[in-house]
C-alpha cells in the first residue's frame, strides 16, 4: 500500500475546530499554543470560539488550517507511539500546500504559521485593490468552462477541483456572465460564492508583489518526500520550485484533479486527509478510480484510523 498525505485549504475551517484535539493529545496542544504564540494573539480562541466571521476572514483562516492539520499530524504520531510510516508523497490544496510543506520537513512550522498569515494579507490587500468574485460551476466538462471563461472576459478557472466540478474566478461581471453562460452551456449548477476576494486569478497579481519578500526571506529546506504542485501537477523536490510555486500560485489554477490522478499513476492507493473536514475526500472519491480517502482531522476519526476500525 503506496500512501500520499494531502492537506485542505480554505473553506474547511470551522468555529470548533482542532479543539478536541488539543483537549486530548499534549502534542496536537504545542503545535497551537505555538502558533499563538508566533502570532501574538490567541488564534485558538478564533478557532475554538468564534466569531465565525473573523476565523473566516483569510488573514485567520489560513494560520487556523495550517495549525489545524499539522495539530492533527502531531496527534497522529503521538497516538501511534511515533510509528505513522512516512508518506511517498505529499500535496495539498491551494492554501493547504503549505501544510504540505510543514509535514515534509521543508517548511518550520513557526515559519509557516508567519508566511500563511502573510499570504492572507496579501491576498486581502489584492481583494481590496482589485476587488472581484468567484463562482461554483457543476456539470459541465473543462473544455466547456474554459470557453465560457474566455466568452466571458477577465475570468478563469481557479480550481479544477473534481470532474464537473470547478470553480472560477475574475472581476465581477465577468463572472456574472460567465454564470449565464455556463447555464447555457448545460451546467447542473452556476453559482456566486460569498467572497470579495478573486482568488487563483490574475486579480491576485497585487499580492505576488507584497507576498515575494516574505516568501524570499523565508528559510527552506528540500522535502524529506516530493510534493505535488497545484500548478503544475508535478513533484517539487528543491527550494527553487517550491519558491517559484508559492507566487505562481496566487494567480494559477489549483490542479486538484491532475494532482490526484497523478499521484494514483505512481501508484497511492491510499490517501490520508489530515486536517479540518473531510473536502478532499468528497472531491478525490470523484477523482480517483482505484484509491481511497480517509479524513483525519478529530480524536475519534484519528483513534478509529489507528485501530482499523473503518470509517
Amino acid at each position: 500500500m503506496t500512501t500520499a498525505w494531502v492537506f485542505p485549504g480554505q473553506g474547511s475551517q470551522y468555529v470548533g475546530m482542532a479543539r478536541d484535539l488539543y483537549d486530548k493529545f499534549s502534542a496536537a496542544r504545542l503545535v497551537i499554543d505555538a502558533a499563538d504564540s508566533v502570532l501574538g494573539f490567541p488564534l485558538s480562541g478564533l478557532m475554538f470560539d468564534g466569531p465565525e466571521a473573523e476565523l473566516t476572514d483569510t488573514v485567520n483562516a489560513q494560520p487556523a488550517l495550517l495549525a489545524h492539520s499539522i495539530a492533527a499530524l502531531a496527534a497522529l504520531q503521538q497516538a501511534s507511539n511515533n510509528s505513522l510510516p512516512e508518506p511517498s508523497l505529499v500535496a495539498g490544496h491551494s492554501m493547504g500546500e503549505y501544510s504540505a510543506l510543514v509535514a515534509a520537513g521543508a517548511l518550520d512550522f513557526a515559519d509557516g504559521i508567519k508566511l500563511v498569515r502573510a499570504r492572507g494579507f496579501a491576498m486581502k490587500h489584492a481583494g481590496q485593490e482589485r476587488p472581484g468574485a468567484m463562482a461554483a460551476i457543476l456539470g459541465i466538462d473543462d473544455a466547456a468552462i474554459r470557453q465560457v471563461c474566455a466568452d466571458a472576459g477577465a475570468v478563469q478557472v481557479a480550481n479544477y477541483n473534481a470532474p464537473g466540478q470547478i470553480v472560477i474566478s475574475g472581476e465581477k461581471q465577468a463572472i456574472e456572465r460567465a454564470v449565464e453562460g455556463a447555464k447555457k452551456a448545460g451546467a447542473k449548477r452556476a453559482i456566486v460564492l460569498a467572497v470579495s476576494i478573486a482568488a487563483h486569478s490574475e486579480l491576485m497579481r497585487p499580492a505576488i508583489n507584497e507576498f515575494h519578500a516574505v516568501v524570499s526571506m523565508t528559510p527552506l529546506r528540500a522535502p524529506r518526500v516530493p510534493i505535488v504542485s497545484n500548478v503544475t501537477a508535478q513533484p517539487m523536490t528543491n527550494v527553487e520550485a517550491l519558491r517559484v510555486e508559492m507566487l505562481a500560485q496566487l494567480t494559477s489554477s489549483v490542479q486538484w484533479v491532475k494532482s490526484v490522478e497523478w499521484m494514483e499513476a505512481q501508484g497511492v492507493t491510499t490517501f490520508l486527509e489530515i486536517g479540518a473536514k473531510d473536502v478532499l475526500a468528497g472531491l478525490n472519491k470523484r477523482i480517483a478510480k482505484t484509491a481511497s480517502t480517509r479524513a483525519l482531522g478529530t480524536v475519534e476519526q484519528i483513534e478509529k484510523f489507528l485501530s482499523g476500525v473503518a470509517p
